[in-house]
């Protein structure tokens, strides 16, 4: 059968051509990263062949002489990268270079506003591998054939990078895979020696593969050099950048701009990390880290099942691409290597999830993350918390052994800020702590407004105590895990009891005790108008200005909460609030004085709902609640 008769056609993915156009008219200001992508794949390549040689020799095929080659072609405008890596067969090629095989990519691409700027920034956080070839190339050639496959099982792809691609057989002596971009009209700069040089020294001087370009290329216009040349030998090649594992050398001999540009090698990231931290940890453990805190949040952030962890190697030997077994799951946005001497070559995930060396390991590489996100400055940490404080909030319900520094780190608004962009730090609450107060008070709800409008919040506003206000989804379940900080206990306005300890005087309490005591008529009325609703009725100490709050029990599950769970599809048990009240609001002196059991009900009642809708609460009966405002209305109108 002739290669053309098994040629086929294939379209590319919708999310594909979607990526594919978005890059060809956003990367314009960029376009020379198409080689870092590329040779960061062909680097990926020789890794995975390397891991699997440890276990399978025969694979190396008696080549074990790792490396990757440019090369360009001026008149016919070409560059072509070349590797002896672990190669693809037609499975794979369609796999690899026909889809985006990454969870959320529908949702990514629907956030692509059409702004090529801000645009070309998610692609960044998405990551774009071998498809930027298309910003500089109106076709790309694949010529590759895996490992340990015979010769004649090779593959070749070919695009314009439009709507189909193209998959024959192919035959390929070596293993391996070659790409070949044939540039687009305008360029053609990018088939020149010196320019190819000079960004592989700009972006891939780390790669611990040597890179390799023909050795005194002629000047533009040597024709006739040339020719001398090729008839008197072979091409002859060098490498062209340091081929050394980055994280291997000194820190003294590393710049900022190395560091950044490896980042965006591990990370496929095109903003510059926020900050890193290289450690190497000799005795009786020994091992190399390098962590980088990214500047922005990858669209996958919060899909726990996307792949994460730090890039693996034992021994400078790769393993694999995502151990996430050394970072906690609320510190996966954290990206890195990590090279150890003592695990074994053949170590695998399995192995890893009951290591006792990898527990100590992920013990020391929290503490040292923590420490550096502690570490920094304010613009920068402020940048951090915009884009991971609330994956950090999961931080105290999974690591008990560190939840006292992650408290530290956590960030809130507050009723002393005055809007939700300005937060504080739980140490900068306790430094502003009234004199006599003993505990850090804080109120959750749906969102922002709701928070800082909450009645709980009017004794504490009289008196000038600062509360934090949570409305994330996650700070209820997180308050869960969070009992203290500094020996400072942390108490919900909105549930239970309210001790404002020694803040409260003695006066303040006899007042209390008054205003209950002549208002127990009340009281009982309500208890018996709205027995089905509350659980108790009493005068409350914490409004100032409203009638009535609803309070969730002390060891109850709050409004924000139980909306969550039952979105969930979970079913809870039933739990009725209790009711305050403020016997001084003119509304419920009205209420007191009114004389007929009915009307007083359904004032009872108008005053419930509202409170519950003060706070958040759905109610069991809006059309109802309706039907009793519109009667008030009614009646105060005359009508």
């Amino acid at each position: 059968m002739t290669a053309d008769a098994t040629k086929e056609t294939l379209g590319f993915q919708t999310e594909v051509k979607q990526l594919l156009h978005l890059m060809i008219h956003s990367l314009y200001s960029n376009k020379e990263i198409f080689l870092r992508e590329l040779i960061s794949n062909a680097s990926d390549a020789a890794d995975k062949l390397r891991f699997l040689s440890l276990s399978n020799p025969d694979i190396m095929e008696g080549e074990g002489d790792l490396k990757i080659r440019i090369d360009f072609d001026a008149d016919e405008k070409t560059v072509t990268i070349s590797d002896n890596g672990i190669g693809m067969n037609r499975e794979d090629v369609i796999h690899h270079l026909g889809t985006i095989a990454k969870s959320g990519t529908s949702e990514f691409l629907q956030k692509l506003t059409g702004d090529e700027k801000k645009d070309s920034q998610l692609i960044g956080q998405f990551g774009v591998g071998f498809y930027s070839a298309f910003v500089v190339a109106d076709r790309v050639d694949v010529l590759t054939r895996k490992a340990g496959e015979p010769a004649d099982n090779g593959v070749r792809w070919s695009s314009a990078g439009e709507g189909e691609f193209t998959v024959e057989p192919a035959t390929r002596a070596q293993r391996g895979t070659t790409v070949t971009l044939h540039l687009r009209e305008g360029e053609e700069e990018f088939a020149d020696g010196w320019r190819l040089r000079s960004i592989i020294t700009k972006y891939s001087d780390h790669i611990s593969l040597p890179i390799e370009m023909l050795k005194n290329e002629p000047a533009a216009g040597d024709d006739n050099e040339a020719e001398t040349k090729a008839e008197d030998k072979a091409p002859e090649y060098e490498v062209v950048n340091k081929a050394t594992a980055l994280w291997t050398r000194s820190r003294n001999e590393i710049s900022d701009e190395e560091y950044k540009e490896f980042y965006k090698h591990i990370a496929h990231d095109f903003e510059e990390p926020l900050s890193w931290t290289h450690n190497r940890v000799e005795g009786k453990q020994e091992y190399t880290s390098l962590l980088y805190i990214p500047k922005r949040a990858p669209f996958d952030l919060y899909q726990r099942e996307a792949s994460r962890g730090l890039k693996l190697y034992v021994q400078r030997v790769f393993i694999m691409d995502d151990a996430d077994q050394f970072m906690p799951m609320y510190l996966r946005f954290m990206k890195g290597v990590l090279d150890s001497n003592d695990l074994p070559l053949n170590i695998s995930r399995e192995i890893l999830q009951s290591n006792r060396t990898v527990e100590t390991i992920k013990s020391a590489l929290t503490k040292r993350s923590l420490d550096m996100i502690r570490k920094l400055e304010p613009e920068d940490y402020k940048a951090f918390w915009k884009q991971f404080g609330q994956v950090l909030k999961e931080g105290p319900a999974e690591d008990y052994a560190n939840r006292e520094k992650i408290a530290g780190l956590l960030r809130f608004a507050s009723t002393h800020t005055g809007t939700s962009e300005q937060v504080v730090s739980l140490d900068d609450y306790i430094e502003r702590m009234k004199e006599g107060q003993e505990k850090i008070y804080y109120i959750t709800a749906e969102n922002y407004t709701a928070a800082a409008n909450s009645p709980h919040l009017e004794i504490f506003r009289k008196k000038g105590v600062e509360v934090l206000l949570m409305y994330d989804r996650i700070d209820e379940w997180m308050m869960g895990y969070l009992f203290d900080y500094k020996d400072k206990h942390f108490a919900n306005i909105a549930k239970g009891d309210l001790d404002l300890g020694e803040i409260e005087t003695e006066e303040d309490k006899k007042q209390q005790e008054e205003v209950e005591k002549s208002s127990e008529d009340l009281v009982k009325r309500l208890q018996e108008a709205l027995a089905a609703k509350v659980s108790e009725v009493k005068v409350s100490h914490r409004l100032t200005d409203s009638p009535a709050c609803l309070v969730a029990g002390a060891y109850d599950m709050g409004a924000q909460m139980r909306q969550i769970m039952e979105a969930a599809g979970q079913s809870l048990p039933e739990s009725k609030p209790t009711m305050e009240i403020n016997p001084g609001h003119p509304l419920m002196e009205r209420l007191n004085a009114e004389v007929q059991e009915d009307q007083f009900a359904e004032l009872a009642n108008v005053v419930f709902d509202q409170a519950a809708l003060s706070e958040g609460r759905p109610l069991e009966d809006p059309a109802q609640y309706v039907k009793r405002i519109n009667k008030l209305l009614m009646d105060a109108l005359g009508s």
